[in-house]
């Protein structure tokens, strides 16, 4: 509950400071320093180059879903779909994941896009078989065609928590591109989930 009253505050907090600055931004008496700190908050909230770079992940796609449990066991392969789209006028992807784990209907949501102020990329998942938010950010190479994401997550499955996480994408091409996600904590065998989405 607490949580929620600051976070409406905060909100009707931004509101407010959104709409008086409209209504004096034409003001030639506006004071100079609030001028320079709404022209910074604006380029702040403006999508740019790097939240370009995300555009090969807009569309609709077929994924090949490859999971690996240990070293000596063989890889597990299912199929699943996605569909990607911009939201908040170009500042966020969301994609919805279809699939399936363990041999039920899998669902989960990601959002991906880029801080301006940590000048980081930034992706959070949610998905139908747990209750926890994995969040993560990283940086971008090879002119934004690899997106290197580091985090934290808790293994339900053995109770382990806090472990490092590593997340890849490559944008391969315009019909194509890959997802990994590592469990760092395993060492030379961290790899346990590849992603490989081709367009529809």
């Amino acid at each position: 509950m607490r949580n929620q009253i600051r976070y409406t505050c905060f909100a009707l907090a931004i509101a407010g400071a959104l709409v008086a600055g409209s209504a004096i931004a034409g003001d030639p008496k506006m004071d100079p320093q609030m001028a320079e700190m709404m022209k910074k908050a604006e380029a702040a909230g403006t999508p740019g180059a790097a939240h370009k770079a995300l555009e090969p992940l807009i569309g609709e796609w077929t994924a090949q879903v490859t999971c690996y449990s240990a070293p000596d066991a063989p890889a597990g392969v299912t199929q699943g779909t996605a569909k990607a789209s911009w939201i908040m006028n170009g500042r966020f992807v969301q994609e919805e994941f279809t699939g399936e784990f363990m041999g039920k209907p899998f669902r989960g949501i990601s959002l991906t896009g880029y801080d301006n102020m940590k000048q980081k990329y930034t992706t959070v998942w949610v998905d139908d078989m747990s209750t926890a938010m994995m969040k993560s950010e990283g940086e971008a190479k090879d002119g934004g065609r690899t997106i290197t994401f580091e985090g934290r997550y808790d293994c339900a499955m053995t109770g382990r928590k806090d472990l490092p996480m590593k997340q890849v994408i490559r944008m391969i091409s315009r019909d194509k591109h890959i997802f990994e996600m590592h469990d760092l904590s395993k060492g030379e065998h961290s790899k346990m989930m590849e992603i490989t989405y081709t367009r529809k």
